[in-house]
């Protein structure tokens, strides 16, 4: 069972989950947070969207199986180890997603669960099937299914997809392209003899540290609407400025004076950026001024 759940890449499901999670409370206002209807909704989505999304990663680890094989930070998966089969992940996957998304039918709204379905096909079929092995843009265009979760949330205790919640897919379909490409930067000689084509791969390195400045400097721009639209305050604003600078700063560098050892903090700093500013939405949504 410990190999099975190593497919679900739990550190991964984390971070979805928690955005998915600050969509739900940012979608409500603080007088409903002792509502037992919005509890029993944030905890069975909370769970029917981990599921989902544990099962779309086991379903990218059966299909890239291949591809982990000839990388060093994921030949010591299950799949290429050899120490569970194809079938086991596919049944595995099935039966998770599944219950998942019957919970998220049965127990949270209609709207969740087809948007959460969307999501799992947008990642697990779109992406890793059809955009990974045939464009240097699969991180962007496939970015989209991976900046759902605030939505995802978001719909669990509304019933319904606001403005905001698509600001918040915003943040995150801007941040994936820096976090992701900082990351193939100091792994492409692994990308180039798996045979795909992300971007230094196809274009090179200085094609790709430029694109990395200029997806962060618009993702900067892109926090700054929170605040803009009214939906966020101060304590936001600020936190957005000065985690934002220093993005742009990791990015500035990298773009000039390039190491792998540069690349890999600002990977490492990207998730760091993402979950502060989400954390920051959430507590300027209750105590902001």
């Amino acid at each position: 069972m410990q190999q099975l759940l190593q497919q679900t890449k739990p550190r991964v499901v984390s971070l979805i989950v928690f955005t998915a999670v600050i969509g739900m409370f940012l979608a409500i206002p603080a007088e409903r947070l002792l509502s037992p209807v919005f509890w029993f909704a944030a905890v069975f989505a909370t769970l029917g969207i981990a599921l989902v999304a544990g099962s779309a990663a086991a379903v990218n680890c059966l299909v890239e199986q291949k591809i982990d094989a000839k990388m060093a930070r994921t030949r010591a998966r299950p799949l290429p180890m050899g120490t569970i089969t194809s079938l086991e992940t596919l049944l595995f996957a099935g039966v998770v997603g599944g219950f998942g998304l019957i919970m998220l039918y049965l127990l949270v709204n209609p709207l969740t669960m087809w948007l959460t379905l969307a999501t799992f096909i947008g990642y697990a079929v779109i992406y890793t099937v059809v955009l990974k092995p045939l464009t240097p843009q699969n991180i962007v265009i496939g970015g989209a299914s991976g900046a759902m979760p605030p939505v995802l949330g978001w719909a669990a205790v509304t019933g319904e997809i606001a403005s905001d919640a698509l600001l918040l897919f915003l943040i995150i379909f801007a941040w994936t392209p820096p976090h992701f490409w900082a990351l193939a930067l100091y792994r492409k000689n692994e990308y180039a003899k798996a045979g795909v084509p992300m971007l230094p791969v196809t274009h090179g390195d200085r094609f790709t540290r430029l694109h990395v400045l200029f997806y962060t400097v618009i993702l900067v721009a892109v926090t700054a609407l929170p605040f803009a639209s009214r939906m966020s305050g101060l304590i936001y604003l600020a936190s957005a400025v000065a985690l934002g600078a220093l993005f742009l700063t990791y990015a500035i560098r990298i773009y000039v004076a390039y190491s792998d050892e540069l690349a890999k903090k600002t990977f490492r700093y990207s998730i760091v950026y993402l979950s502060l500013l989400f954390a920051a939405l959430l507590v300027d949504h209750y105590v902001g001024v």
